[in-house]
């Protein structure tokens, strides 16, 4: 069974008709497009992604019906493949991102992608770690519902370990489920602190099942082992009361260091920490003051 990337949609409305109906335990082969939904390509300019039409963004492939799935139920879908395309992009976009304020200018990278690297800059290029960022099922409440942020039915989630070998758990909402998925990153850090990876189009092989009456409260994953970085790494921090306020401090503080250290544009850098940099909560009960922190490869400046 196999989806073609034009059997699309942007938002969710569990009001769709499925465009593909399967049984508990079918494999199906899902394209996706990429992020932009076709406005950016190889030959796209800043200017182009200083004007992308945001209802267009985050097309997903669906929806499939998953026989016997109802509210109440679980889905288990387990990632068995992911191939990407042999470019994607990523790009500072104006208004959007952790650190919108610091970079109102548009910025795009064109990335190859060749001998499981994606390369950002001549010569640097990052490992390439498939993932889904957005996978989910049909809302229950009626109308149409935006695809942008995540919500208890999964949907852009980004969380990065959503790849090959993951086992993902999704509460059913409606008769069905309505299961449907696409933006695919060739890489991205925890956070998607510039608000893309490495946007790319891709395949996905996909096992879907149904567990009666457990539905989890949101989503729950399992990942592979393959599914976390190795290596030295360069960590900076912010320490606050905020979480959000530390971890833009830890942002920046990352930036200014690989500047430092390599002399690339600023706006690089913060690409850079975008697609494999990882943010993490690193302390969170020592009161009044939290730790954020992100974690870039060392070995990764060593390219520069």
């Amino acid at each position: 069974m196999h989806l073609q990337a034009t059997d699309s949609h942007n938002v969710w409305d569990n009001s769709l008709p499925p465009v593909l109906t399967v049984a508990p335990g079918d494999t199906v082969t899902v394209e996706t497009q990429e992020s932009s939904g076709g406005q950016l390509d190889r030959r796209s300019t800043a200017g182009d992604a200083a004007n992308l039409d945001f209802g267009r963004l985050n097309p997903v492939t669906g929806p499939i019906r998953i026989d016997g799935a109802e509210p109440g139920d679980t889905l288990v879908i387990d990632v068995l493949d992911t191939e990407v395309d042999d470019w994607g992009w990523t790009a500072c976009i104006p208004g959007f991102g952790l650190l919108a304020d610091d970079f109102p200018e548009a910025h795009l990278r064109i990335v190859p992608i060749e001998g499981g690297r994606a390369e950002l800059l001549p010569g640097l290029g990052v490992p390439v770690l498939p993932m889904i960022g957005t996978i989910g099922v049909a809302v229950p409440e009626p109308g149409e519902h935006s695809v942008v942020p995540p919500r208890r039915w999964g949907g852009n989630m980004d969380i990065r370990q959503v790849g090959p070998g993951a086992r993902l758990r999704l509460p059913v909402g409606v008769e069905g489920a309505l299961l449907s998925l696409g933006d695919v990153h060739a890489a991205m850090g925890d956070g998607e602190v510039c608000g893309t990876g490495v946007e790319t189009s891709a395949t996905v092989r996909l096992r879907v099942g149904v567990e009666k009456g457990s539905a989890p409260l949101t989503p729950i994953l399992e990942t592979a082992p393959a599914a976390r970085r190795t290596g030295a790494a360069l960590v900076t921090t912010g320490i606050g009361p905020d979480l959000m306020t530390a971890a833009r401090e830890a942002t920046r503080q990352l930036i200014d260091e690989v500047v430092r250290r390599t002399g690339i544009d600023v706006a690089d850098a913060y690409l850079l920490a975008s697609i494999a940099g990882d943010l993490v909560i690193s302390e969170i009960v020592d009161m009044p003051n939290w730790v954020v922190s992100i974690h870039l490869d060392r070995s990764l400046l060593a390219r520069l």
